[in-house]
């Protein structure tokens, strides 16, 4: 691949699954790169250095964060964002929605998860909108 048609094939991207330019975006652009299976695509929606958490009170961040990530795109089922709310201060943004991955796993065993997820956002220099903390636990008790 040539540099320019790598160049062009990293805008597409950007476009399909990049960060957005507004904070009530992100949910949507997640679904899209989640849905995607894609790894590279849903990790191109972090900030560098966020953080994921995996269970209330436990995070993990950079690599660990994406192969938390990894194992949920391995389930092969596409998950359904709502948002709720979004509240923006200055570049920081707080993201509430709900999500849903239903369907059947690798195994043909039956999965179904879903919550609601407080998230944090932050802007970049760029203007775009990536999560800083991606908490799907939302307020749930350790």
């Amino acid at each position: 691949m040539t540099h320019t048609s790598r160049a062009a094939a990293d805008l597409a991207a950007t476009a399909l699954h990049g960060p957005p330019t507004d904070p009530a975006e992100l949910p949507a652009a997640f679904e899209r790169a989640f849905n995607s299976g894609e790894i590279d695509a849903v990790d191109r929606l972090f900030a560098p250095g966020a953080v994921f958490v995996t269970a209330p009170g436990l995070s993990v961040r950079d690599d660990e964060r994406r192969a938390a990530n990894a194992d949920f795109l391995g389930l092969g089922i596409p998950i359904r964002l709502t948002p709720r709310h979004t509240y923006v201060c200055d570049d920081t943004a707080l993201l509430i929605g709900d999500y849903v991955i239903s369907g059947n796993g690798p195994d043909g065993a039956p999965v179904h998860l879903e919550g609601s997820a407080t998230d944090v956002a932050r802007r970049g220099s760029d203007g775009r909108w990536r999560y800083l903390i991606d908490n799907p636990s939302g307020t749930d008790r350790p």
